[in-house]
């Protein structure tokens, strides 16, 4: 797919800065706007599995592009080997009347591939001046971050890492963008609307825009939040684990709630559960710290908690869930999760006893 844009200006506008004598530049959804204002490189990589912020910045990147004179813009959908023939024709082919032009590939999974290994490092160390690189792929993993063309970007371009907005940064979020759109949130209106949105960004952009229309430049209390927003957050098995380690009981059964409501299966979220149970053992056996990828606030919190924690109950709390779940058990599957769930959070245990025949 290509799309046109604009009558082409030739000759016009600053050439692309290249890249090659420094070090690799990382760029953050923050730091982008100041760079892009100062330079213009060959090739961006925006990688990361935050929709909404992906986009926007993959729109600063397309528009500076166009005020330096890149008046032409290809889009390459890339769900096979076979598409990237598409693109080296593309790269291959002069540009009508000379226009400069934006090359843009959309990777559907972090992994090239072979043929788009080649075919990215051949584009990134011939880049002819009139044509700028855009890359836009999911998250890379360590695997996929250490691919040729990976390397070779960096060397010429610049990347971004798009990384979701974490619970204890929302409000201050949320702030900013009220900030732009010149609404005026009290704390408890920002707390709720975060609730509400946690976890879905592009919900809390389009929620802004709704209490933007609904309370133009007056205030915005908690009520016009609870009028107009609905509960559109979304939450993981990772981050449900990560709060339960927390000992955030309120945040954990609303998140279980929340996954309840998406149809997460209940033995992925028994499996999480199990999981933060095994770190807070460790914790209180070895007196160490609960997963090395856990924030730091997490583990202190944990580290407190572990020695105070029922095992023995909680043991017996999961082994009847389970049983519940594989239909060994007669019982409410989600019920003795949210049990869990705040058990493991520090909440008095209520008795959980197995009968002596499974029903």
């Amino acid at each position: 797919m290509a799309a046109h844009a604009g009558k082409p200006r030739r000759g016009r506008g600053p050439r692309v800065r290249h890249a090659c004598e420094r070090g690799p530049l990382k760029l953050t959804s923050d730091s982008l706007a100041g760079h892009l204002a100062q330079r213009l490189l060959p090739a961006y990589l925006i990688s990361g599995d935050e929709p909404l912020l992906a986009a926007e910045a993959a729109d600063g990147v397309r528009a500076r592009a166009r005020s330096a004179g890149f008046t032409e813009r290809e889009v390459h959908f890339i769900e096979r080997s076979g598409d990237w023939e598409a693109v080296r024709a593309s790269a291959a082919n002069l540009s009508l009347f000379g226009a400069r032009r934006v090359l843009e590939i959309r990777l559907a999974s972090a992994r090239a591939g072979a043929a788009g290994n080649v075919a990215l490092k051949a584009l990134l160390e011939d880049a002819a001046p009139d044509m700028l690189l855009l890359i836009l792929a999911p998250r890379l993993d360590r695997e996929a971050q250490a691919a040729e063309w990976v390397r070779a970007l960096e060397q010429r371009g610049a990347w971004l890492q798009v990384w979701p907005i974490d619970p204890a940064r929302l409000v201050a979020w949320l702030r900013s963008r009220c900030r732009t759109l010149g609404l005026e949130p009290s704390e408890a209106a920002l707390e709720l609307l975060a609730a509400r949105t946690e976890g879905n960004l592009l919900a809390a952009h389009q929620e802004l825009g709704k209490l933007a229309l609904l309370a133009g430049s007056g205030p915005v209390t908690p009520d016009t939040v609870r009028a107009s927003v609905g509960d559109s957050a979304r939450f993981d098995v990772f981050q449900l684990g990560d709060t339960v380690l927390a000992g955030d009981a309120a945040r954990a059964l609303r998140m279980l709630a929340g996954l309840r409501a998406e149809g997460s299966e209940a033995t992925l979220v028994l499996w999480a559960l199990l999981r933060t149970l095994r770190d807070l053992w460790n914790v209180r056996a070895a007196d160490g710290a609960p997963g090395g990828q856990r924030q730091a606030a997490a583990r202190a919190q944990a580290k407190r908690r572990a020695a105070r924690l029922p095992y023995a109950a909680l043991a017996l709390r999961a082994s009847r869930a389970d049983r519940i779940i594989k239909g060994r058990l007669s019982g409410a599957a989600w019920d003795e999760l949210a049990l869990l769930t705040a058990e493991l959070c520090g909440v008095p245990p209520l008795p959980a006893q197995l009968p002596a025949r499974s029903a």
